[in-house]
């Protein structure tokens, strides 16, 4: 998914839990589907940006010379700017984008 056409906004938003139980019927549910998700977008993130910053190491050991690359810095401050992965969950959640099941409420009948 690209995280950067995302629609969540970057500053923090007030909730109605209520709102955010109606699918599931359980707020706690509701966080920890959206907790999980949050991990899932922040390692792809961080996947994707060590990915980009890995071509810019260098394969000196030297700690005296220091360079400052401006497409590096740009990067970074790029990915700095984007939205929490928390908050995209939370959108991708209020949204209906995310697929969740829960075992455990799932009914399974056995055939003898």
């Amino acid at each position: 998914m690209d995280y950067k056409k995302t629609q969540a906004p970057n500053d923090t938003v007030n909730r109605d839990p209520m709102s955010l139980c109606e699918e599931t019927g359980n707020i706690y549910e509701s966080v920890v589907i959206i907790g999980k998700r949050a991990n899932q977008i922040s390692a792809d993130i961080k996947q994707e940006l060590s990915k980009k910053l890995s071509e810019f190491a260098s394969t000196q050991d030297n700690l005296d010379e220091v360079f400052e690359n401006r497409e590096q810095i740009e990067i970074s401050r790029y990915y700095e700017k984007l939205p929490k992965a928390t908050l995209i969950a939370t959108q991708e959640f209020i949204d209906g984008k995310i697929y969740y099941r829960n075992p455990s409420k799932e009914t399974t009948t056995l055939l003898d």
